[in-house]
């Protein structure tokens, strides 16, 4: 006779296969308590890999997903996800804020138009002659985002070295 399976959230354990055990765990080892809303949008955030995400876009998924969350509480779950340590805040525009899943030290190109992060592959982008920081004060990071912009066919060639034009 098979013994009976303990109840793992009772001992407190999870299950180690499922995804919204996982975000759970996640939340707590971060020091936040695991609301349905928090689970909701960290499974959501979470379970396609490393990506950039801003609040507008978490929320369109959290509405196709039927999440019953207003922008706002998506807004402020991004803002305690991040004092947490769980999501790295990239200021990459005035009006726009991205939020990334990957913690590692890592650097950007934003595609103008686009509306796209992107990681610059390998390692991070190297910086000469940082200032010294004020008194008081310690550089905690340093985020450097490369704007691009798609390239006008006539004035590159396809190695993308810049080319004269002639002008008739």
């Amino acid at each position: 006779m098979a013994e009976p399976t303990p109840d793992l959230r009772s001992a407190g354990q999870t299950r180690p296969g499922c995804p919204v055990s996982r975000v759970r765990d996640r939340l707590r080892q971060a020091g936040l308590r695991p609301t349905r809303q928090r689970i909701c949008l960290g499974w959501l955030l979470f379970s396609k890999g490393d990506r950039h995400i801003t609040a507008e876009m978490l929320f369109e998924e959290a509405q196709r997903a039927r999440v019953p969350v207003t922008l706002a509480t998506v807004y402020n779950t991004l803002k305690q996800f991040t004092i947490a340590g769980l999501l790295r805040q990239i200021a990459a525009e005035g009006r726009r804020t991205y939020f990334d899943t990957d913690l590692t030290d890592h650097d950007h190109f934003l595609m103008e138009g686009e509306e796209e992060l992107v990681d610059i592959p390998g390692a991070p982008v190297g910086l000469a002659g940082l200032p010294p920081a004020p008194a008081g004060y310690e550089i905690e990071r340093v985020d450097v985002i490369i704007r691009l912009r798609r390239a006008d066919p006539e004035s590159t060639t396809a190695a993308g070295v810049w080319s004269l034009r002639s002008e008739r």
